[in-house]
């Protein structure tokens, strides 16, 4: 039996990837830092299955400790490692540069030094970002374009990338990196810019909110499914020899369109009108059947004209990216990797989630 060790297991894609490695007959071991509250709600499912517990372990640790990181590797012994922990929040990343850098670029040192002075013999993906690209120099972006980060966790992340190629060639290590482009979920962190619209969107339509503040509404992105991406994790480990990937779907949707998307799925259409921090939008059409079909109950403060979008400057980076877009042919040839879900389905999946959760929570706040 294969054995999996993976750090930011209670993220989006830890807990993901715990699931598929699991669904393949691995033992899986997690890293999970230590909070006084709770942290494991995408993996609780997973911790209270007793089908499980000879197949599922967690640790306490963090990869800013190089000692507990040892500890950790010679009471595991793992096949392969999946470094997925990370302060991955960009606009975040300028208010805490240097804890970012800590964690994102010394967090993946630490642990190959420790895989290096252990001697284990193991296969090590780190978790790379198509920030890495920032500014970028050609558009799409494949494994061979140069990288032009603009943020401290772009930055810390380029470290990271270097430093898996360094150890690869220096130490005849298994490291491989997978540039993954950005990939959401209904499991995504509710601070992240899909999250926090189709969030909004479902609070809108239920009428616990009544307007979604954004920054650069012009910004373009590749978005797949963290579902699709996690597989690539595991195909990346399975190649004959280590090598870096880009991970993409290859279309890039500007994060207005995303919001009309989202709109759109509970019948109401959107409009804009100004520019910059001046834009707005405007619901001009409800189509009210499916309103009430995706809610489950009649509507009436949602009215044509409603402003419902508006720009707020705070979310502005301080060096903006504005397009990123992968070219993942390397990944479809030698992986036979290939994402299956459309941003259509994304955004369905996520709204969808979102309206159960908002509709939960406020039957609990009835109760």
């Amino acid at each position: 039996m294969k054995k999996a060790l993976i750090t930011g297991i209670t993220g989006q894609d830890g807990s993901y990837l715990a699931e598929l490695l699991l669904d393949k007959g691995y033992q899986v071991h997690g890293i999970i830092r230590r909070s006084s509250s709770f942290n494991t709600g995408r993996i609780d499912h997973i911790i209270n299955n007793k089908e499980l517990n000879d197949r599922f372990f967690f640790y306490h640790g963090d990869v800013t400790d190089a000692s507990n990181l040892n500890r950790i590797l010679e009471t595991v012994n793992p096949d392969e490692i999946y470094n997925l922990a990370a302060q991955s929040h960009v606009q975040v990343s300028f208010e805490i540069p240097d804890y970012t850098a800590q964690v994102d670029a010394l967090g993946t040192l630490r642990f190959l030094d420790a895989i290096r002075e252990t001697g284990l013999n193991t296969k090590f993906y780190q978790a790379s970002t198509s920030e890495l690209y920032g500014k970028v120099q050609e558009t799409p972006q494949t494994e061979t374009t140069p990288f032009y980060p603009r943020s401290p966790y772009g930055v810390a992340k380029l470290y990271a990338y270097w430093i898996i190629v360094n150890y690869r060639e220096a130490y005849n290590l298994f490291a491989a990196n997978g540039i993954l482009f950005n990939h959401e979920s209904p499991r995504r962190g509710e601070t992240f810019v899909t999250r926090k619209i189709t969030r909004a969107v479902a609070n809108i339509a239920l009428g616990f909110q009544h307007t979604l503040f954004l920054g650069n509404m012009d910004a373009k992105r590749d978005w797949g499914h963290a579902l699709d991406y996690v597989k690539s994790m595991h195909l990346i480990l399975q190649q004959e020899k280590p090598d870096d990937y880009v991970i993409a779907t290859g279309k890039a949707t500007s994060v207005r369109d995303f919001v009309t998307k989202a709109f759109l799925y509970i019948g109401v259409e959107i409009e804009y009108e100004g520019k910059g921090k001046d834009e707005i939008g405007l619901i001009t059409k409800i189509d009210h059947e499916k309103l009430v079909n995706k809610v489950g109950k009649k509507v009436n403060y949602l009215k044509e004209g409603m402003k419902v979008i508006r720009i707020d400057p705070y979310y502005y980076r301080p060096t903006e990216v504005d397009l990123l877009i992968g070219d993942a042919s390397k990944a479809r040839t030698k992986l036979g990797w290939k994402p299956k879900y459309t941003l259509d389905m994304i955004v369905d999946d996520m709204m969808t989630n979102d309206i159960k959760l908002m509709q939960r929570d406020d039957y609990l706040k009835e109760g």
